[in-house]
């Protein structure tokens, strides 16, 4: 086990350095910057102009520009806002409690309802029940999320008044009622696409298993099919899951950006295009590899309980 974490540890310092390489490059050389908008409304002389970028540091050379942040993320000083001159650390510990509860809440819905999905396609293979989520599946993984998040707004929120169009609670409210409320519209948008996703991967992996030698001696057995299905099938059926769900983690996160910019849900997706947009430094690269760790430690997770789980595989996390 210590051999494997030992690897993991430094692919992951690797892939963590890479990402953050790459990020600060494009970052940094995107049209405009944090002194853009001053400079085309002429509020500050360009000799203000100059003084400030010396204050911010970005009139050095990119390479020392990079080697200073990224000794200073070392050091767990991740810098100040250019916005509100905040802590970086703050800012995304504010925002990120909202978005841990949505990807949470949808994971769970899109688990359950995908799971149902898959096992009962798999169990009636190419009937009607399972053309129809074939299709759906294809539909829901072709159109994209703010679509969905469109849709939802105008028809829920709009149109019959059933759900609120955005924020995570009423003012002046605050109550919990208040609060499910409105996650039930960004919770059902974010789970469409996993929904669909892990009803596919759920079939798939039920077709494998129900075509097992031990199954068909179940059944010759007499064992009935609902125990076969429920006891045998769907308990090996679920150990590939594992894996793929801290592989979502990354499809969460981007469907996260998206979904809280259409419900301004006040998460980190949101905080981050509103920082792209305002090309508030500190705070992109602060979110960019927060996200990363994120994404790192689900799949070091998933590995794990996918060895624990399958004996078959342990020897290889030793």
């Amino acid at each position: 086990m210590l051999p494997f974490l030992a690897r993991r540890a430094i692919h992951s310092v690797v892939l963590l350095l890479i990402v953050s390489v790459i990020g600060f490059v494009i970052l940094h050389l995107a049209p405009g910057g944090p002194l853009s908008q001053f400079a085309a409304s002429g509020d500050m002389s360009q000799a203000d102009l100059d003084r400030l970028s010396a204050q911010l540091g970005l009139d050095r050379p990119l390479p020392i520009q990079y080697v200073e942040w990224l000794w200073r993320m070392l050091k767990g000083d991740w810098g100040l806002s250019y916005r509100d001159q905040h802590a970086v650390t703050s800012i995304i510990a504010s925002h990120i409690g909202a978005t841990l509860e949505l990807m949470f809440c949808s994971t769970l819905l899109a688990m359950f309802i995908g799971a149902c999905i898959g096992i009962l396609g798999a169990v009636r293979r190419y009937s009607l029940f399972d053309s129809i989520a074939t299709v759906g599946a294809m539909i829901a993984l072709s159109i994209p999320t703010f679509w969905f998040g469109i849709v939802v707004i105008y028809v829920f929120a709009v149109h019959l008044n059933w759900l609120p169009a955005g924020n995570r609670m009423t003012e002046g409210d605050g109550s919990f009622f208040d609060y499910v409320h409105h996650l039930i519209g960004p919770c059902v948008v974010l789970a469409l696409v996993t929904t669909a996703a892990w009803s596919r991967y759920m079939r798939s992996s039920m077709l494998e298993v129900i075509n097992q030698d031990y199954i068909r001696t179940a059944r010759a057995k007499g064992v009935p099919e609902y125990q076969i299905v429920m006891r045998h099938a769907l308990r090996n059926a679920l150990l590939p899951m594992i894996t793929i769900t801290g592989l979502h983690v990354p499809t969460l996160l981007s469907g996260a950006l998206v979904t809280e910019t259409v419900f301004t849900w006040p998460g980190i997706g949101r905080l981050f295009f509103d920082s792209i947009s305002y090309r508030d430094y500190p705070t992109v690269m602060g979110i960019l590899m927060f996200s990363a760790v994120l994404v790192l430690l689900g799949n070091l997770i998933a590995d794990l309980l996918y060895g624990f789980a399958d004996p078959r595989i342990a020897g290889d996390h030793r």
